[in-house]
């Protein structure tokens, strides 16, 4: 989902499926303790009901959790933690029928195209999941993760205006450990 506020009024967005998908790394620290690095391909989004238009981006993302990683039973509880970089690299809005690029920019000039919707070109954020992974290798998890930088871009000549649009999100994640 997206987080947008306009001169201090939130606006109501609503959740908008995606899919990631990547790898990551287990790199222990300490016992049961790990560096759990990544790198993904992350569809975001979300559906502004009063246009009933939609929003949906792509980033490439570099996760750097730190992971808790203990026996329970067969297999092990996954307890997860750490922040994001992601880069955008396209986009789209689709509203009655007519689509508009998204492009990725942190400072739209004047001469810039009128039909492209802008947003700054780097993300940052905070994860935090919670899963299981089975003996077989096969794990599923519940992830959360908050934007923390306004994807607004600059205009220049034009003062600050409170707008803001931020990545926010939940999702469920089914992986394979080798």
């Amino acid at each position: 989902n997206l987080t947008v506020e306009e001169d201090g009024d939130k606006m109501d967005n609503k959740l908008l499926p995606g899919l990631h998908l990547g790898v990551n790394l287990l790199i222990p620290v300490a016992t049961d303790f790990y560096f759990h690095p990544g790198l993904l391909f992350s569809g975001k989004g979300s559906k502004v009901e009063m246009d009933d238009a939609t929003l949906r981006l792509s980033y490439i993302e570099l996760p750097v959790n730190f992971l808790y990683r203990g026996k329970v039973g067969e297999g092990f509880v996954l307890i997860g933690f750490g922040p994001y970089l992601g880069y955008g690299i396209g986009g789209k809005i689709k509203s009655d029928g007519v689509e508009v690029d998204v492009k990725f920019k942190n400072t739209v000039e004047e001469n810039d195209s009128e039909d492209v919707f802008y947003l700054k070109t780097f993300d940052a954020g905070a994860n935090i999941f919670v899963g299981y992974e089975l003996s077989t290798g096969l794990f599923f998890q519940l992830n959360s993760q908050l934007g923390l930088l306004n994807l607004m871009p600059d205009y220049p000549g034009e003062s600050g205006d409170d707008s803001s649009i931020k990545n926010t999100g939940f999702g469920l994640s089914v992986g394979y450990r080798f």
